[in-house]
């Protein structure tokens, strides 16, 4: 599973997704700090 970890200002939101291109097209999507990781 990917996760993405979107920080804000005073709080965070995190999203899953299945595969990695999926992630990484959702990425290229957020305007704030993002960080993309996997786990299992």
């Amino acid at each position: 599973m990917w996760i993405i970890t979107v920080f804000e200002q005073n709080t965070y939101r995190m999203f899953e997704y299945d595969t990695k291109n999926e992630a990484t097209i959702a990425l290229k999507k957020f305007n704030h700090t993002a960080m993309l990781s996997y786990t299992k």
